[in-house]
């Protein structure tokens, strides 16, 4: 995707948190944002100097002491032509690495997420910007906070986790999204695309051989089916019922979505339980 507002706040976010020092990118990021954009955002003079892609923004401005890119083609220049789909030979050499939308366009994406957390040093933080929501078409996947608690869980080696969701019509919000626990999924639906914003740290010796949606481990963990609110259940499974067996299936759709909305909110609002509005102000 490259860094537009949101990632370049995002940026911002991640360097108050832990200094960038040695960075590695997957994919070559260009600049996605007008001179002035960037002058007003950055706080910074008009004769600052930007180039096409994002390695003297970070150096200059948010204070990386290298950049380095992956990338499948030499198309653009990266540093390092390889692909992703397969094991890397690099390891434990970067201390952030970030992932300006690029995973979504592998198609190996278990192995890429791998590799991303191998060539991060141990104490190093990994930075993801990845399509959530309304991205269908713009690569081969788009992620659920739900993927990001799981893998880069306590458990498995990672600290810090944190997902936030930008919503690409309103630059002056992003949403914190609650991590999911006892059994409750963290469901977000929205109308616009929504980045997933995502920071954390290799803590450890790492592992992904243990990520399993959390909703199902709890329910594995009481031995029982996951649990289903008893407001007005008896009701809810009659009118369920009677959706499904509708013959007009487009209108029992809809129906049932907005019963399901009804019920428990999953707009991107603060109307659902597992978001909480932030201003970016307060967050960069």
């Amino acid at each position: 995707m490259g860094i537009d507002v949101h990632v370049l706040n995002f940026l911002k976010f991640a360097a108050k948190k832990q200094k960038l020092g040695r960075v590695a990118t997957v994919g070559r990021q260009a600049l996605l944002l007008s001179k002035s954009k960037l002058e007003h955002v950055l706080k910074i003079a008009p004769e600052a100097y930007f180039d096409q892609f994002c390695e003297t923004l970070l150096t200059h401005y948010f204070g990386a002491t290298s950049v380095e890119s992956f990338d499948n083609s030499d198309y653009q220049g990266a540093t390092h032509i390889v692909d992703m789909n397969k094991p890397l030979a690099i390891r434990n050499r970067y201390d952030t690495v970030i992932d300006g939308g690029c995973l979504e366009h592998i198609y190996n994406v278990v192995q890429a997420l791998a590799n991303v957390s191998q060539i991060c040093v141990q104490g190093g933080q990994i930075l993801h910007i990845s399509p959530a929501n309304n991205f269908c078409g713009h690569g081969f996947w788009q992620f659920s906070p739900e993927l990001f608690f799981s893998l880069y869980s306590e458990s498995n080696g990672y600290s810090e986790t944190e997902v936030l969701l930008a919503d690409l019509a309103n630059e002056r919000f992003w949403y914190q999204v609650r991590k999911p626990e006892n059994g409750a999924r963290a469901n977000i639906i929205s109308s616009t695309p929504v980045y997933a914003l995502v920071r954390t740290r290799k803590r450890a010796a790492v592992s992904q051989d243990n990520v399993q949606q959390s909703d199902y481990v709890h329910a594995w963990r009481r031995n029982a089916a996951p649990a289903v609110s008893s407001w007005r259940s008896s009701a809810r499974v009659t009118i369920k019922r009677v959706l499904e067996a509708s013959s007009l299936d487009s209108a029992a759709l809809v129906l049932r979505q907005r019963w399901q909305s009804l019920r428990t909110p999953m707009s991107l609002s603060p109307r659902n339980s597992h978001l909480v509005k932030l201003p970016v102000s307060s967050l960069v």
